[in-house]
């Protein structure tokens, strides 16, 4: 497939799907490498973008560089979205009550002491435009071999998934994942596991699809 057919292919899903506004996205196609750049209205669309590329056979790397611009019906005040985005949180009964929450015009600040993050949760409360995250890590950084085998158990409890394909490495709390998976469910469940490690405070995604 070419870069040119790939990029359309991709732009079509984008158009296809109704929970993406795709006017202001243009899509960049490289080598099987898909760049989203432009903006979208809310935190919840940028996401739905990703899953849409997902969709599109031929895609094997994604870089979503789109920006959140908040539609008017998306804002919050700023207490409210504080609040909304705490309670949240401690839905989670392993988010320790040392966590605080700031919100001005759309930006999430979350602060406080905490063995794992959870800003992902935080994204999906409406009106957030983005996540910084302050929080201090107290659990040590996570060791590489551990990591390793918690992505193995994760793919394992799936029988057509399979992690000897996949490097992991840790430094100071940064994991890196690369190597190749077979596909986006597989290379989800890797992420998905590398996070939930105590200590990770960031993954530096590089695996990729191999179709």
């Amino acid at each position: 497939m070419s870069n040119d057919e790939l990029r359309i292919d991709v732009a079509d899903e984008l158009l296809w799907d109704p929970k993406v506004d795709n006017e202001a996205i243009a899509v960049i196609a490289d080598d099987g490498a898909v760049t989203l750049r432009g903006t979208v209205g809310s935190l919840r669309e940028r996401r739905e973008a990703t899953k849409a590329v997902k969709r599109v056979y031929g895609v094997k790397q994604i870089h979503n560089e789109l920006r959140v611009k908040l539609l008017n019906e998306e804002r919050r005040d700023d207490a409210d979205l504080a609040g909304a985005v705490l309670q949240t949180l401690m839905l989670n009964r392993v988010v320790p009550s040392s966590i605080d929450v700031t919100a001005r015009a759309g930006l999430v600040t979350l602060t406080g002491t905490a063995n794992y993050q959870f800003e992902r949760e935080a994204e999906n409360v409406e009106g957030v435009a983005w996540v910084d995250n302050a929080m201090e890590l107290t659990a040590p950084p996570p060791d590489a071999g551990d990591v390793k085998h918690s992505i193995r158990k994760a793919l394992e409890r799936d029988a057509k998934l399979d992690a000897d394909a996949l490097s992991v490495h840790s430094s100071n709390g940064t994991i890196t994942l690369s190597g190749t998976v077979r596909s986006w469910a597989e290379h989800d469940a890797a992420v998905n596991a590398a996070w939930a490690a105590p200590g990770v405070s960031n993954v530096d995604d590089r695996v990729l699809v191999d179709y």
